[in-house]
């Protein structure tokens, strides 16, 4: 018989039953709860210094372990100060399980000028969530945590919010904790392999286009199109999808002309797990293609959004991918990869002063880390030249907030991601104003003894947007900022520091940061004289 405790108590551990080993929070008056099972569970918390970075840690995570990150928070404030990070991770379909406390059963709606109180919470966050619901009762609780768990694990992963009355919460539960067995992934219709197969056995310049709901599927990829000699174009979300020195990858330039002309120019593109979004190829409308479309995607809806596809298949694309290449004749050679070395050199040719610039201290960064080291960014003028041109050999090492573009995403999603691989070398790239977003979780880097290499990109401004401004003749407001004396600031953490004055020291800098007991921040000026 299943001893009685309180549901959320019993909360731990239907989610230890679901996998969950990791939580990120901020304990609140109204989530004391799920506390009280935590460590029964065998559930490990790691407490943050703002509920943003416990939703940025949870998405870093889940993109490092594949398994959804998980916040517990509470109503009201939790709510809205984590809703940046879960919209972030519904623009980049990234799994994320949210529970928050939400007024008692009572209360709901009543504006009664509860603690905490939001009149309809779940409304605050179903726009950026696959779905926002309120448990009213313990068996909800198991139900809400089956249908998310079964969204994560067949269906386009999103961010999923659970709101958790108070009353439910101290509800007694003698249920034991289960798991429910879930959905298997979609494949493929198979008159519809055939048809791909088919029209890419007719192609002479084929091309595929790789995004984020892709990743799984990169060895597959790889072999498709070894197969067929097709050229491979990743956007940001699939950087690394084939080694940067494979002679069929493009670098992540499909935002950059000569490879759009190259796309167009293809009569045959597989497009596979990718929006084709605005930040993907920052066009006003769709990517010029004139040849036929074959398209792969868990979402029905991306399947027919902006493009007339000749093939629209709803599937995962692992199993499309590998169906496919069974069916597709060989091609002989790779016919495509002067063409693909001449566009790559085209596009470095074309780099502005400080992008190039840029690339010198990125490929000093890549010397001093292994091809399985991970790097996670901010929105920083570095890290644009970075998801291009940083040389990427494996899939899930190169970490954007591409699509809802967020600043201060960087430094608490690589806390998320060192906790969930602490062998992996993990290296943080921001910017001097997005790092004043969630600099305070510091804290939590130092707490934790992660070994983290941050490199500070600072050039005192929001250069950006300054540039812009520039570039239209407008007035520099708000863009050059007052910033603080990093170097003291970190060492008021407890981190160790570095100002490198040569690429050398750079490069060791990062190396020792890898190795170390805790966080190193690395201030590089964009002014320094050895980059000049």
């Amino acid at each position: 018989m299943t001893d009685t405790m309180s549901s959320g108590s019993r909360l731990m551990q239907i989610l230890k039953a679901y996998g969950v080993d990791t939580v990120f929070g901020m304990p609140g008056v109204h989530t004391l709860e799920a506390y009280r099972g935590m460590d029964a569970a065998g559930i490990r918390h790691i407490g943050v210094r703002h509920e943003q970075g416990a939703g940025f840690m949870a998405d870093g995570y889940a993109r490092m372990s594949g398994k959804p990150g998980v916040c517990i928070l509470i109503s009201g404030p939790g709510v809205t100060n984590a809703a940046t990070p879960i919209g972030q991770a519904y623009s980049d379909s990234i799994p994320m399980l949210v529970i928050t406390s939400v007024a008692a059963n009572k209360d709901l709606g009543m504006g009664r000028g509860r603690l905490h109180e939001i009149t309809d919470q779940s409304a605050v966050t179903r726009p950026i969530t696959a779905f926002s619901e309120t448990a009213t009762d313990p068996e909800q609780v198991r139900e809400y945590i089956a249908r998310a768990f079964a969204l994560f694990e067949s269906g386009r992963a999103r961010p999923v919010h659970l709101s958790i009355p108070l009353d439910v919460f101290k509800a007694p539960d003698s249920k034991p904790a289960t798991r429910r067995s879930t959905a298997h992934r979609r494949g493929p219709d198979l008159a519809q392999v055939e048809e791909a197969a088919k029209l890419l056995d007719s192609a002479k310049r084929p091309v595929i286009i790789a995004g984020g709901g892709a990743v799984r599927a990169s060895a597959e990829i790889r072999a498709l199109a070894e197969k067929i000699g097709a050229a491979v174009v990743p956007t940001i979300a699939a950087k690394g999808i084939l080694p940067d020195n494979h002679p069929l990858a493009l670098e992540v330039t499909i935002d950059r002309g000569a490879t759009q002309g190259f796309v167009e120019a293809a009569d045959v593109v597989l497009c596979i797990g990718t929006e084709l979004a605005e930040p993907d190829i920052w066009l006003d409308g769709p990517l010029p293609m004139m040849g036929k479309m074959i398209r792969i995607d868990i979402d029905p809806a991306v399947l027919v959004r902006d493009y007339d596809a000749e093939i629209a298949m709803e599937s995962d694309s692992r199993l499309a991918v590998a169906a496919i290449t069974e069916k597709v004749a060989p091609a002989k050679g790779f016919s495509n990869t002067n063409a693909i070395a001449e566009l790559r050199a085209t596009e470095r040719e074309g780099l502005s002063p400080l992008e190039k610039k840029h690339v010198r201290v990125l490929d000093s960064l890549r010397n001093a880390m292994p091809d399985e080291a991970v790097v996670y960014t901010d929105m920083t003028q570095l890290a644009y030249t970075g998801y291009a041109f940083f040389r990427s050999m494996l899939p899930r090492t190169w970490h954007f907030p591409a699509g809802y573009g967020t600043l201060g995403y960087a430094l608490p999603a690589a806390i998320g991601g060192k906790l969930a691989s602490p062998e992996t070398p993990v290296a943080v790239i921001v910017g001097d104003g997005g790092f004043q977003f969630t600099l305070q979780e510091l804290g939590t880097a130092v707490e934790q003894k992660l070994p983290l290499a941050i490199i500070l990109w600072n050039n005192d401004s929001l250069a950006q947007i300054r540039d812009g401004m520039i570039a239209r003749d407008i007035p520099t407001i708000g863009v050059n900022q007052h910033n603080p004396d990093f170097i003291k600031l970190a060492d008021a953490y407890g981190c160790r520091t570095a100002e490198p004055k040569s690429f050398a020291e750079l490069e060791t800098a990062v190396t020792a940061a890898h190795s170390a007991d805790g966080p190193t921040v690395i201030l590089l000026r964009e002014d320094a004289d050895f980059l000049k």
